[in-house]
């Protein structure tokens, strides 16, 4: 739960900071970011899961 907090925490502080200078946030729109992160994780999941049965 900490790392999520920490994570949370910065992630804020990025976009807080990134508004302050007017930059654009590096990041893909909302909905498009957020199913992106879920597929990197879900691709690492199945992969451990294949590597399990694998051996």
């Amino acid at each position: 739960m900490k790392e999520v907090t920490l994570s949370l925490l910065t992630g804020m502080v990025v976009g807080f900071l990134f508004t302050l200078f007017r930059l654009p946030i590096p990041a893909p729109p909302a909905l498009a970011g957020i199913a992106g992160i879920v597929g990197v994780y879900l691709g690492m999941k199945v992969f451990e899961w294949i590597s399990y049965f694998w051996k």
